[in-house]
């Protein structure tokens, strides 16, 4: 402990920055971003950055201005929307049961469990060709593949937080005499929630990464169809709109679920500092 930290006195909250040096503080944040776009628009008018391995970002915007208003980029918007929205659902249902038939049983971990960590070791990418014997070149091969990868993250935070439910807590259920459901509902899934919270935006990361592969493989539609149809073009300007959209997107899902955190458990804010 230096000096400067003896002298001060007990009880003394540190001082935090306040008000406009906050502020600044904020700003310091995007300076390295808007440089790095200086730096890359000039390099790509200079000719060090050739347009056919990537465009500027003035054409990049110029672009993406094109593909809304002639509707393309709305379109392939709204089916990728849907497709991870009804992967993300299945998958996450499917998570969370098998998580709770796991995590409330020992006969109900030793069924499942070992099938899930077997099926999680699997490189499930490469399962790509199976799903489309089995289930042909439309959407449902797109849609397991989100669905896949979106239950292993939930299952495994929902299982953990399950079992790192308090004993006592339950001790005090039998004090009360709480049932069985009582005691899932009341006790156990809102002991759950932070962990599951977890998981959940981890699935929402990991959906948008299968969508990715999943929109390129045999796909007429959606942000992935673009992208895979701009390289046949060597359209580097429509390639980084798409990934760009891809990246806004998933920050805007993973922005929602830390409101729904935030709302959720907002009793964990007296526990801060």
């Amino acid at each position: 402990m230096s000096v400067v930290e003896l002298a001060r006195p007990v009880g003394k909250p540190r001082a935090t920055p306040k008000g406009p040096r906050r502020r600044v503080t904020a700003w310091h944040r995007w300076l390295s971003p808007l440089a790095l776009l200086v730096i890359w628009q000039i390099a790509s008018a200079t000719g060090l950055l050739p347009e056919r391995l990537l465009a500027a970002p003035a054409t990049i915007a110029s672009t993406a201005v094109e593909l809304t208003q002639a509707g393309t980029l709305p379109t392939a918007i709204g089916v990728s929307l849907q497709r991870v929205l009804i992967g993300f659902l299945v998958g996450g249902a499917a998570g969370i049961l098998l998580a709770l038939v796991a995590g409330l049983s020992r006969a109900g971990e030793n069924a499942v469990d070992p099938i899930m960590q077997a099926l999680r070791a699997l490189p499930f990418f490469g399962l790509i060709p199976l799903f489309i014997l089995w289930f042909g070149i439309g959407e449902e091969p797109k849609i397991l593949l989100v669905a896949l990868a979106v239950s292993f993250p939930l299952y495994l935070n929902t299982f953990s937080g399950i079992r790192g439910v308090d004993g006592k807590l339950a001790e005090v259920a039998k004090t009360l005499k709480l049932s069985r459901g009582q005691l899932i509902r009341h006790i156990v899934l809102p002991g759950a929630l932070p962990q599951t919270l977890v998981g959940l935006r981890q699935a929402l990361g990991v959906a948008w990464l299968a969508l990715i592969v999943a929109e390129q493989v045999n796909a007429t539609t959606g942000l992935g169809y673009m992208i895979n149809d701009a390289r046949e073009f060597l359209r580097t300007d429509v390639i980084v709109v798409g990934l760009l959209v891809y990246s806004a997107l998933g920050l805007a899902t993973d922005a929602i679920v830390r409101l729904l955190e935030r709302r959720a458990l907002a009793w964990r804010r007296g526990f801060l500092a």
